[in-house]
């Protein structure tokens, strides 16, 4: 008895497919990842500096002189 390939077949491509498409999600969120951490520990660098520096914060963040 001869057993028909072709739709067990096409479902392998489709998920041959499916996993190389995932595969290419995950290694762009990977490069993501790392850039927005990188940022965020420069960010971190930079409050740290400020704070040893005694900066005073911006004045948007000040109380007016009258309160």
């Amino acid at each position: 008895m001869m057993t028909d390939l072709t739709p067990l077949e096409e479902r392998l491509a489709h998920l041959t497919r499916t996993v190389e498409d995932l595969s290419d999600v995950v290694a762009r969120q990977e490069r993501e990842i790392a850039v927005l951490t990188r940022r965020v520990a420069m960010l971190i660098e930079r409050e740290i500096d400020r704070e040893a520096g005694g900066m005073e914060p911006p004045a948007a963040s000040q109380r007016p002189p009258h309160w």
